[in-house]
């Protein structure tokens, strides 16, 4: 089976390499949608052997990811963020799954029995908040990826950071994005299993870059509350402000063992709390000088 890596990107220079380092033993083509980058994203793409389209920058990023997926030509598509690398156990994982038929993808089975009943969780967590995941026509057309967060340069294994599913390797034509939200999990025509080893994300090697990261999110949040006309009321105020952080610190911290990972845990899970009211207080803040 061919394997197309796709990757949309902007202004990846310090990540770029390694992403793609860590899939040339298995990429048949890489696929790079870059948003006009102002560095040397596309020029190191270019070296590492990617087929590189510029576009315009986009407010949804995903609308790039698409294209990135619509310009693969492989049965198989491992789509990946600049800032992920494949470990060698998962790339391997991921070649000798290309090679398996429906059944005897459905007869996979994880050695640790523990992680896999922690990734079963975490994927009825997601269809909770997101509805169900896939569709039931016999068929497996994706899998989900376990990804490890790299936050202030260390592993973060708690406070809801793990095993933070994602769905990344997808049959062709089987995957799309809807492109309506940065936080949107895929439309999957088919069935939906797991790969069993770990990516590496490594979005917050800073204390800074995670700021930067945080102040991004929170401005889409704030824009999500504008287009569904959340209450401007005392009360609704008081929920962001205090509830809902609340709720969420203690949730990450003390019921997801974030106190495990030390400082970082306990940073993780306070700025984690605070994403509300500051999207909040933007969208409140965005309303009163228009």
């Amino acid at each position: 089976m061919k394997l197309s890596v796709v990757l949309a990107t902007r202004n990846e220079e310090k990540n770029i390499k390694a992403c793609l380092e860590s899939v040339k033993d298995i990429a048949d083509e890489i696929i790079v949608v870059d948003e006009s980058s102002t560095d040397k994203t596309r020029d190191i793409a270019k070296k590492m052997g990617a087929t590189v389209y510029k576009v315009k920058h986009q407010p949804i990023f995903h609308i790039s990811k698409q294209k990135a997926l619509d310009k693969a030509t492989g049965e198989w598509i491992l789509q990946l963020d600049a800032d992920e690398r494949v470990t060698v156990k998962l790339a391997k994982e991921i070649k000798n799954v290309l090679q398996l038929s429906n059944l005897e993808l459905r007869g996979r089975s994880p050695k640790d029995k523990k992680k896999w009943k922690l990734f079963q969780k975490h994927q009825r967590l997601i269809e909770q908040r997101d509805g169900p995941i896939g569709k039931r026509t016999g068929e497996i057309t994706a899998f989900f990826v376990p990804r490890v967060n790299y936050f202030l340069g260390k592993p973060l294994m708690h406070a809801g950071a793990y095993p933070d599913g994602v769905i990344r390797l997808i049959k062709k034509d089987k995957a799309r994005f809807p492109s309506e939200s940065v936080h949107e999990q895929m439309e999957v025509d088919g069935e939906v299993v797991w790969l069993f080893n770990d990516l590496e994300h490594h979005d917050s090697p800073t204390f800074e870059k995670y700021l930067a990261r945080m102040n991004r999110y929170t401005d889409l949040t704030a824009d999500q509350f504008k287009s569904k006309k959340v209450s401007l009321s005392y009360l609704t105020l008081f929920y962001y402000s205090f509830t809902k952080p609340l709720t969420v610190f203690l949730n990450l911290y003390f019921r997801h063992l974030g106190f495990l990972d030390g400082m970082r845990g306990f940073i993780w899970s306070l700025f984690s709390a605070m994403h509300y009211p500051l999207a909040y207080f933007k969208y409140w803040s965005g309303v009163k000088k228009g």
